[in-house]
């Protein structure tokens, strides 16, 4: 009788290598065969708790049932039209719904996309269109997508720049506020000012683009009084205020945009990841008149807001409300606090436990020959451990917890757990955590 041959991750992995381009990176030698919430299972039948969440794109969790109702009953009806060709209402309920959500008293409009990326490009030339300026300002640390423009806007080389220049013209990058490394919200600010006197007049410039929290950047807020100092230098100049929410929004850090906890708000908003549970959609989001600027026919894509998408969304928001997952993440989130800080407590290499809602993270540094010593604050002494980081994240991997590293130095690791997940499962992976950081230092 012949037997199929038994699917393994070292089998995959070496089928992985010769099909598969090599620049598509692999945080884990592991192949999924289900999943469901915050659990998956690889093919050889082993579990894992998810603090991953597919990188910010499983707030409701893998699988979850109204989701996956919502986009089966959209495939009786239909999966694909071209929303420029033949429209469709669930494109339009989607826009309404949140452009209610976004914060700002003034009246605002969607445009819908496929990729996180896509939205970036696109809130910035709407951003160029409504202006007539061609400039653009990021910051140190902040990470906006693969495509030549938003890697021109990403503030890290390795591994996303290497080898891909060279970048669109009219991009700078001031720094970003970061406490540990010794850069100040008043340092940050005055590096804005540099490059305005120094690199491009403030009157070509279009849109300062910023993360509410630096996701591939090492979870770093941006400080109230930071997002205060950028909207007055904006008004002051008429530079628009982009918020790349493409990893903090879907109710990520408590809000369903993290932008609402802001004192300003922005005045477009680049949305995708979680948007739709799982399935591929984003979007932006602002001021009516700057989105109207681009002439009919300068915005969309072929696949941009597509029927499957529209309904996962509806079904994503409809979750939230009817789970109280805002709620959820603010719990999560000081679960996660509490829990890390406990860690680290035992744990000298943990220098910082940061985050805002349940989007948290711990970085990591060498703590050299000194048994038991706090890391010291002083950003001179401060040596990041990469090392460490991809052992724990290894280690962590072993004993059934997915983890992810990030961070300009590599050494900070996120965590993105699903905000369905119970507390049992988040205390679960805590302790798969704190045992994975004692194996390995």
């Amino acid at each position: 009788m012949h037997r199929e041959p038994r699917l393994t991750n070292a089998a995959l992995m070496a089928r992985r290598h010769a099909a598969v381009a090599r620049g598509v990176g692999q945080a884990h030698e592991i192949f999924v065969s289900k999943a469901r919430n915050a659990e998956v299972w690889d093919v050889e039948g082993r579990r894992y708790i998810d603090f991953a969440g597919g990188i910010a794109v499983l707030n409701t969790g893998h699988c979850h049932a109204d989701v996956i109702a919502a986009v089966k009953a959209q495939l009786d009806l239909y999966t694909h039209t071209c929303f420029q060709v033949l429209a469709y209402e669930p494109y339009v309920e989607l826009a309404e719904r949140l452009n209610a959500l976004a914060p700002g008293n003034f009246a605002k409009k969607t445009l819908f996309l496929s990729t996180g990326a896509e939205a970036v490009e696109n809130a910035v030339k709407i951003a160029r269109s409504h202006t007539g300026r061609s400039g653009i300002i990021a910051f140190t640390g902040g990470y906006h997508g693969r495509t030549m423009m938003t890697l021109g806007l990403t503030g890290k080389i390795a591994p996303y720049k290497i080898g891909f220049g060279p970048y669109p013209a009219e991009v700078f990058h001031a720094l970003f506020p970061n406490p540990l490394r010794g850069i100040s919200v008043a340092d940050a600010l005055r590096s804005v000012d540099t490059l305005l006197k120094n690199d491009i007049e403030a009157d070509r410039v279009a849109a300062f683009i910023v993360e509410p929290v630096q996701g591939e950047g090492g979870f770093h807020v941006a400080p109230n009084e930071f997002v205060l100092g950028l909207k007055e230098l904006a008004d002051r100049h008429g530079i628009l205020l982009i918020a790349d929410e493409v990893q903090t929004g879907a109710g990520r850090t408590g809000t369903w945009f993290a932008c609402e906890q802001w004192p300003v708000a922005p005045d477009l908003i680049a949305t995708a990841k979680s948007l739709a549970g799982g399935f591929p959609i984003s979007g932006v989001i602002g001021r009516a008149d700057v989105m109207d600027a681009p002439a009919p026919g300068g915005l969309g894509g072929t696949y941009a807001g597509s029927p499957i998408g529209c309904a996962a969304a509806l079904a994503v928001l409809k979750a939230f409300e009817d789970e109280h997952l805002l709620q959820r993440s603010r719990d999560i989130g000081e679960a996660l606090f509490a829990g890390l800080r406990r860690i680290a407590s035992h744990v000298p290499a943990i220098g910082d436990v940061r985050g805002l809602g349940a989007m948290v993270a711990i970085e990591l540094f060498e703590v050299g020959d000194r048994p038991g010593a706090e890391p010291s604050p002083d950003a001179a002494t401060l040596q990041p451990d990469a090392a460490l980081t991809k052992r724990v994240v290894a280690e962590a991997a072993r004993r059934g917890l997915i983890l992810l590293s990030c961070g300009t130095e590599a050494n900070v690791i996120r965590i993105l757990v699903p905000l369905t997940a119970s507390d049992a499962l988040l205390a679960e992976g805590l302790r798969i955590l704190d045992d994975s950081l004692v194996a390995v230092q």
